[in-house]
């Protein structure tokens, strides 16, 4: 018999991973919605906009994905593309976000205290991807199987990459871990199979279209024949090599951590259907909000980030998603500093509505 004694993370003075009660916030949030119904996005404390969709809908979201600072200890900036070319300590900067931790207690907690509050709006099909990096990834697997129970792990996949080579004395990162849980392992998970394409070597022998054989019971192949039928490719597995975003690539906005879209279609894809809700709690930049409303899928963003908010804002209205705010939030629910949003190249005009195709 298995031995089902829960293993613990420990450390002084550790919160209790029971459902949090909802905290009252100085700042509030203050909400952007889309005309059309694709999407939401609340700009001020993730916590504070977490209670508000717990108490609206709860268990109603399919996928949820968090992009956490990586506890790197600094403040990330974008560099104003004006100044890129001047010297570092000239450049003009815009603050993203400040990833600075007292100790590593203190970003689990952090990281903790809004894992219980997305477990609690996911649906029971429902599955929750932590993308972090193999500095802190063993203590948050080991933590969600705390949050969620370990029979509710269902993989870890390794984001592989390249990138340019560093000197330090050891083997060069190349990776980031992403892990995957499911909300209620007595429900079977939304699931849609994805594939990858035929080795190129194999394709060269076979061709693109599926072949069948019959084998003896001595395991000698008896006979084999073409079918019409185009192969899919090979079910996916978990080591998806998918490059990271060069300097000059399209998508590129320069927000600090933006993960390609790619990353994101994969797992919308996979982990969603048209219709459904897909979470994001820490927005960042808007990848994951782009590539749900681009497959059809309901997204909610949530950022304390003045750049996240103006990012994914421009990012959306260029896909046709035009973000405008409610009436103005009473002073106690109002974040402390809302943008200043104007209908420029870098942020989308107030009104929304899906284009019309031409």
């Amino acid at each position: 018999m298995p031995d089902r004694r829960p293993v613990t993370l420990s450390w002084s003075s550790r919160p209790t991973l029971a459902s949090p009660a909802r905290r009252s916030f100085d700042g509030g949030v203050r909400r952007y919605r889309t005309e059309c119904g694709a999407g939401d996005f609340f700009f001020g404390d993730n916590v504070a906009g977490l209670d508000v969709l717990r108490e609206e809908r709860p268990e109603s979201v399919t996928l949820a994905y968090m992009d956490p600072p990586f506890l790197t200890n600094r403040v990330h900036e974008l560099v104003l593309p004006d100044d890129r070319s001047a010297p570092k300590s000239e450049r003009a900067k815009r603050t993203a976000f400040d990833d600075r931790w007292d100790d590593r207690a203190s970003y689990l907690e952090s990281l903790a205290e809004r894992i219980t509050r997305v477990r609690d709006l996911l649906a029971p099909h429902g599955s929750l991807v932590v993308h972090v990096d193999p500095k802190t990834s063993h203590y948050v697997k080991v933590m969600c199987d705390e949050i969620f129970g370990d029979d509710a792990f269902a993989s870890e996949i390794v984001w592989r990459y390249r990138r340019w080579p560093s000197k330090t004395p050891n083997f060069q990162r190349v990776h980031d871990v992403l892990l995957r849980y499911r909300k209620d392992p007595r429900h079977a998970p939304r699931w849609n199979t994805t594939y990858e394409p035929l080795a190129p070597s194999t394709r060269a022998v076979w061709g693109d279209t599926k072949q069948r054989a019959v084998f003896a019971d001595n395991g000698h192949r008896k006979k084999s024949s073409v079918t019409e039928e185009k192969s899919l490719g090979v079910p996916m597995g978990d080591v998806w090599e998918i490059g990271v975003l060069a300097p000059m690539a399209k998508e590129r906005t320069g927000y600090p951590s933006q993960k390609p879209l790619a990353l994101l279609d994969r797992l919308v894809e996979a982990l969603s259907s048209p219709g459904d809700v897909v979470l994001d709690p820490y927005a960042g930049s808007g990848t994951t909000l782009v590539s749900a409303a681009k497959l059809g899928r309901r997204f909610v963003g949530l950022d304390a980030s003045t750049l996240s908010l103006e990012t994914s804002m421009a990012r959306l209205a260029r896909e046709g998603f035009t973000l405008s705010t409610e009436e103005t939030p009473s002073p106690e629910r109002a974040p402390a500093s809302a943008p200043r949003l104007t209908a420029d190249a870098s942020s989308p005009p107030r009104s929304i509505r899906k284009k019309r195709s031409a």
